[in-house]
């Protein structure tokens, strides 16, 4: 993990540090073709090269959320839309243990579009 990267997480306060790094761990234990970068300073995670998700902290109530970049194509109850036309976030409670479930049938679904080609990417 690249140094600023690596930061980010490391400047976090509890609980959030620890909620955002196992969020990590499960959306990088998901599939082996899911790598970490950093864009717009936070944590990005790419499927196959293409932009998939981001870790990032809610500026109001500082806690953290996962933001699928497809989310227009994605359809789950616990996924908001807010005033976004194109992306949707997944909160998260970083004081209640993390709903593990629900995470990985959102990233699933999600991951579910580019192996159908739903969204293409580019090899």
């Amino acid at each position: 993990m690249a140094e600023e990267l690596h930061n980010y997480y490391l400047n976090k306060e509890e609980p959030n540090k620890s909620c955002l790094l196992a969020l990590r761990s499960i959306i990088l234990d998901h599939d082996k073709d899911i790598t970490e970068t950093q864009k717009w300073g936070m944590p990005c995670f790419c499927y196959k090269k293409k932009m998939f998700c981001y870790l990032w902290t809610d500026k109001k109530t500082d806690e953290p959320y996962i933001l699928m970049v497809e989310g227009q194509y994605l359809d789950h109850p616990k996924l908001e839309v807010g005033k976004r036309s194109k992306m949707k976030i997944f909160r998260v409670n970083p004081n209640k243990d993390l709903p593990v479930k629900t995470i990985m049938n959102i990233l699933k679904i999600a991951l579910d579009l580019y192996r159908k080609e739903v969204i293409k990417i580019k090899e």
